[in-house]
């Protein structure tokens, strides 16, 4: 499974249209679910991050190949994935180019593989006193 995450900045103005964004993506739940499953995505996590230098969302995405997902999403006649990339256009001012870029080098992924395991079949590698 490939994870990547990165920054994308929010455009002056645009908090207010990317919080309402994020609303009603939660309210299309089922439909965002069945978009995500189409092109392969397993795990989405998006985080409004606020600095002095401007808003972020903090994105995090999961699937076996991240970018395939993206081709499929752009390739999508999907009218749900059409209305998600076109708040993405006008939200963060991203392009189909920007989609199509070679994705951010993950450096550091850790993963507790044992915590998906069963209880009884886990490692305890607790320290007792």
């Amino acid at each position: 499974m490939q994870c990547v995450s990165w920054f994308v900045p929010i455009l002056p103005d645009k908090l207010d249209a990317w919080i309402a964004f994020t609303e009603e993506s939660n309210a299309r739940k089922e439909e965002h679910a069945r978009a995500r499953r189409r092109v392969g995505i397993t795990r989405e996590v998006a985080a409004l991050v606020q600095t002095p230098q401007g808003n972020f969302t903090s994105v995090f995405l999961e699937a076996e190949d991240v970018s395939a997902s993206f081709k499929a999403m752009l390739e999508s006649e999907d009218p749900y994935d059409k209305w998600f990339l076109a708040m993405t256009a006008e939200i963060h001012g991203m392009t189909r180019e920007d989609f199509e870029r070679p994705l951010p080098k993950v450096y550091f992924d850790y993963r507790d593989e044992d915590a998906a395991r069963p209880a009884e079949t886990r490692r305890d590698e607790r320290v007792s006193h």
